[in-house]
C-alpha cells in the first residue's frame, strides 16, 4: 500500500512525501511489458511471438521507471483530491528526487517528495465602507458643435482644388529622408501620408499656402509639427520614439495631391445618411442625438473609472497572505523556460497582484453564484462580430452571422477568453451594487487629467 505524509515547512507551504512499494507499481509494470510483447516488431521474431526475456531486456528499464513515477503521481493526485487541498499551480518536485535511482533489478520502496503552496483563507474587503466617486461629464454645446463638424467632414465630398488655400486642405504627400539641402539619402524609401494643413505648426502653415501638386518642402518634425502630431508621425515614418535624433531628421515632403473636404449641408439627405435608423427632421434633432451619444460615451468612460476604483479597493484592501518563497521557486522552475532570480524579482510584484485579483474575483463569483449563460455568450460574440463592422447598419439575410458565431463558439481558446471577460464584467456589476458612490460633475479636460494621473500612478 502506498503511504502519503504531509508536513508544514513554511507559511502556506507544505511538503508531501509519497512512498510506493512493489505491490503498487509491479503489476502495472508487468502488464505494460505484455502489451509490448504483443505489439513489438523485432527483426527475427514474428509479431506477438517475441520472448518475454527479450522484451524485458530491451524495454524493461524504461517501462519500470515510467510505472514507478506514474504510481507516485497517481497517488499524489489522489491525496490532493481526498484532502481537498487548494493549491497554487502544480506541486513542485523536490530536487532530492532522483529518477535515476529507480532500478528494475532492485524493486523496493521508492519515496518522492513535493512542495505545495496553499491558497490563503481570506474575506473580501467590505465594499459598503468604500469611498468611491462616479464622475458625471458635462456635455457642453462646444462638444456637440465639434462632433457635428466632424460628422459633416466625415460624410463630406472630397474636392481637388489646384492649390492650398486654408488650414482645412488635405495634403497627400510623400516623405523621404534627406540632408539639410534636400538631397534624398540613398536607399531611403518614400513614406506616404495624408495630413490636414491644420496639423502643421502655426509657423509652418503660411509656407504651405498657395502650394500645388509636385511642390516640395524640406522640413524637420520638431519645427513643422506640434508635439501631439510629432508622436504619431515618428511612428508613421518608421522612426523610433526612443531615438533622441528622430525629431532632428530632415525630410523632403512632396505634395502628391491637394484635397478639400466639402462639408455636408444640414438637410434631410444628410440626416438620413448619418443616422439611417433614426427619425431626424432638423438640426435641433441631430444635435440632440449627438448630445445623447456623447453622453453615453463619457458615461461609459466614467463608469470604467468607477470600476477601476472598485478594483483597487477589492485588490488592495483585501488582506491575505501568500507562500512567497514557494511562489518564487514556482516562477523560477514551473514555466516552459526556467528563470533566474533577477527575472523573478522583476516579475513577482505583477504576478502577485494578478494572483491576488484571481483569488478575489473567483471568491466573489463563487459566493455570489455568478454565471455566464450560453445565450449571454452567444449574444456577446454577436456584438463582437458587429463591432468589426464599426457599428454599420446591416440589413437583409443575417444567417451568415449565426454561422460565424457558431464557428467562434467551437474555438475553445476564444470561448474561455470571452467567458472570463463576461464573468469579470459580472463581478464589477455586482461590486457596483455594493457601493453608494459620490456623484461629482466634471469637465472633459479635468476627467482626462484624472485618467492620465491614474495611469501614471498604476
Amino acid at each position: 500500500m502506498p503511504t502519503v505524509t504531509r508536513e508544514n515547512i513554511g507559511l502556506l507551504n507544505d511538503r508531501i512525501v509519497v512512498t510506493v512499494n512493489k505491490e503498487d507499481y509491479f503489476p502495472p509494470f508487468e502488464k505494460a511489458l505484455k502489451h509490448y510483447a504483443k505489439s513489438a516488431n523485432i527483426p527475427g521474431f514474428r509479431k506477438g511471438m517475441v520472448p518475454a526475456g527479450v522484451i524485458r531486456k530491451m524495454h524493461g528499464p524504461s517501462v519500470f521507471v515510467d510505472e514507478v513515477l506514474r504510481s507516485i503521481e497517481r497517488n499524489l493526485m489522489d491525496y490532493l483530491r481526498q484532502e481537498k487541498l487548494e493549491i497554487f499551480g502544480q506541486p513542485l518536485p523536490s530536487t532530492e528526487n532522483a529518477a535515476d535511482k529507480i532500478n528494475m533489478e532492485n524493486a523496493g520502496d521508492y519515496s518522492f517528495s513535493f512542495e505545495v503552496g496553499l491558497k490563503p483563507a481570506f474575506e473580501v474587503s467590505d465594499l459598503k465602507k468604500a469611498k468611491v466617486t462616479l464622475y458625471q461629464v458635462n456635455v457642453s454645446d462646444e462638444m456637440v458643435n465639434e462632433e457635428l463638424e466632424r460628422l459633416r467632414n466625415r460624410l463630406g465630398k472630397m474636392q481637388e482644388p489646384e492649390a492650398v488655400t486654408s488650414e482645412d486642405n488635405v495634403l497627400n504627400a510623400g516623405f523621404q529622408a534627406c540632408n539639410p539641402d534636400g538631397e534624398v539619402i540613398e536607399g531611403s524609401t518614400a513614406k506616404e501620408n495624408s495630413l490636414l494643413v491644420k496639423y502643421f505648426s502655426s509657423d509652418f502653415q503660411p509656407k504651405l499656402m498657395g502650394s500645388k501638386k509636385d511642390d516640395s518642402f524640406v522640413l524637420q518634425l520638431k519645427d513643422a509639427f506640434g508635439e501631439k502630431e510629432q508622436e504619431w508621425l515618428i511612428s508613421d515614418l518608421g522612426l523610433s520614439k526612443d531615438d533622441p535624433n528622430a525629431l532632428q531628421q530632415h525630410f523632403k515632403m512632396t505634395i502628391a495631391k491637394v484635397g478639400l473636404v466639402e462639408k455636408r449641408e444640414l438637410n434631410a439627405e444628410f440626416f438620413k445618411e448619418a443616422y439611417p435608423n433614426k427619425e431626424i427632421n432638423d438640426e435641433a434633432g441631430l444635435r440632440e442625438v449627438l448630445r445623447n451619444e456623447i453622453g453615453e460615451y463619457w458615461g461609459k468612460q466614467t463608469r470604467n473609472h468607477l470600476q477601476h476604483e472598485l478594483y483597487h479597493v477589492l485588490n488592495e484592501k483585501t488582506e491575505m497572505e501568500f507562500p512567497e518563497p514557494f511562489l518564487r521557486r514556482w516562477l523560477m522552475t514551473g514555466g516552459e523556460e526556467p528563470k533566474n532570480e533577477e527575472e523573478v524579482d522583476k516579475e513577482f510584484p505583477t504576478f502577485k497582484n494578478q494572483l491576488r485579483w484571481t483569488l478575489v474575483s473567483d471568491k466573489i463569483v463563487n459566493e455570489q453564484q455568478l454565471q455566464v449563460t450560453p445565450d449571454e455568450m452567444r449574444n456577446y460574440m454577436k456584438q463582437q462580430v458587429m463591432g468589426y463592422f464599426g457599428g454599420m447598419s446591416m440589413e437583409g439575410n443575417m444567417e451568415w452571422l449565426d454561422t460565424y458565431v457558431d464557428r467562434m463558439m467551437k474555438d475553445e481558446q476564444q470561448l474561455e477568453s470571452n467567458y472570463r471577460r463576461l464573468l469579470t464584467e459580472k463581478v464589477f456589476e455586482w461590486a457596483e451594487t455594493q457601493v453608494d458612490p459620490e456623484k461629482k460633475p466634471i469637465s472633459v479636460e479635468e476627467f482626462l487629467k484624472l485618467q492620465e494621473a491614474h495611469s501614471h500612478e498604476h
